[in-house]
């Protein structure tokens, strides 16, 4: 039996109670009238409901299927889905729930792929880069400042002072942008090394490095490094590097008559002015290396590359209790195994060489820093 021909007879009968329930609301002593009503209006709502979710569902459904056949009509041998033959069926997954039932030309992973696709380009295309900051300034402008920066010698102060007499209203900080970067020069280069090799035996070097953890956070890695040996003297790690923090870390770096005669700092921040002082109160003189130049801290810049190659990239950090746990391993490593190009193919800590003891003898790899690394040794056959 169909269902128009049960529709047929039920809701004429449900149209009855209703008319039956009135006829006892008015009839003194009915008292369950109202009942039969709400239930006779529950009846109807729902047959209702019934027949137009079939009608419906029923329409929809004829809708995928007429617009797979289109796809199918397509003079090719492998039919081709367009980008609004995509979106039809991403949309329709969306608003039916039995769209898998009337699919027939891709797999449902396709479809849930193309969604997934999607999400990407959108969050992508509202995730680009917006323009910010100060617009820039003409090309003949930023010529001029190079010439009047060749031609002179000049600085930032005086060029901005030029362009001001000629009408030319830009900020002192956006010349100085477009200043001319010279190399430096190889006299320089040679007084710092020089500087570098006369005081490696007192002298050290500290640097923050930053690492990302999974949760999209930031921690920062204090390190400090004595140059004579390239040995690691102290490390710590911290979500919030203040000058007292760093303070507290150098005297753990440097207990009671320890301390060296130079440190090697940049100019950041994070140092102020308590960073400093600290070091002068224990007879360290600080030495600031200029703008822009981590190459006037070569050790540690070097140790921090060594670091994010060894292990950094190849890890996910979650907190800093693990992230100690791992520096931890990575610096006994790097004192013990790791052979250093500066210190002639040795370590820190002076590897001893160990020749074949026997012509038996094979050589077997010892896991480092979680199996990251390795260190070979001799070792006789069973």
């Amino acid at each position: 039996m169909s269902l128009d021909i049960i529709l047929y007879w039920l809701i004429p009968w449900a149209f009855g109670l209703i008319t039956e329930g009135v006829y006892l609301a008015c009839v003194p002593g009915a008292g369950n009238a109202r009942s039969v009503i709400r239930l006779a209006l529950r009846l109807t709502v729902a047959f209702a409901r019934v027949l137009f979710r079939s009608r419906l569902e029923l329409m929809v459904e004829n809708l995928a299927l007429r617009q797979q056949l289109a796809v199918f009509k397509q003079k090719r041998s492998r039919p081709r889905l367009r980008p609004a033959d995509r979106m039809f069926w991403v949309f329709l997954r969306q608003v039916w729930r039995h769209w898998v039932n009337a699919l027939i030309v891709v797999k449902p992973e396709t479809v849930v792929g193309w969604q997934r696709q999607g999400f990407k380009l959108f969050w992508r295309w509202i995730s680009r880069a917006k323009p910010a900051g100060r617009p820039r300034i003409p090309r003949e402008v930023q010529e001029l400042i190079r010439r009047m920066a060749r031609e002179n010698g000049w600085g930032a102060p005086r060029i901005h002072g030029e362009l001001l007499k000629l009408g030319i209203g830009i900020d002192e900080r956006t010349v100085s942008r477009y200043l001319p970067r010279g190399s430096t020069s190889p006299d320089q280069l040679q007084r710092w090394l020089a500087f570098l090799h006369n005081h490696r035996d007192a002298l050290v070097g500290m640097d923050f490095f930053t690492v990302p953890t999974v949760t999209f956070g930031l921690l920062w890695v204090l390190v400090v490094l004595h140059h004579e040996r390239r040995r690691v003297m102290h490390f710590a790690v911290t979500d919030r590097p203040e000058a007292p923090w760093v303070v507290q870390q150098i005297r753990e770096a440097f207990p009671f008559d320890t301390a060296p005669r130079y440190a090697i700092l940049d100019r950041d921040g994070k140092y102020g002015l308590e960073v400093p002082e600290a070091l002068r109160r224990m007879g360290v003189k600080p030495v600031r290396t200029a703008p822009r130049s981590p190459w006037q801290n070569p050790y540690v810049e070097r140790f921090g590359g060594t670091l994010r190659r060894e292990l950094l990239d190849k890890i996910l950090v979650f907190n800093q209790r693990q992230l100690r746990r791992v520096m931890a391993q990575f610096v006994r490593y790097y004192h013990e195994d790791r052979c250093h190009l500066g210190l002639e193919k040795n370590t820190p800590e002076l590897r001893v060489v160990t020749p074949q003891p026997s012509p038996t003898a094979g050589v077997v790899a010892r896991l480092r820093v979680g199996g990251l690394q390795h260190r070979y040794e001799w070792r006789e056959a069973a």
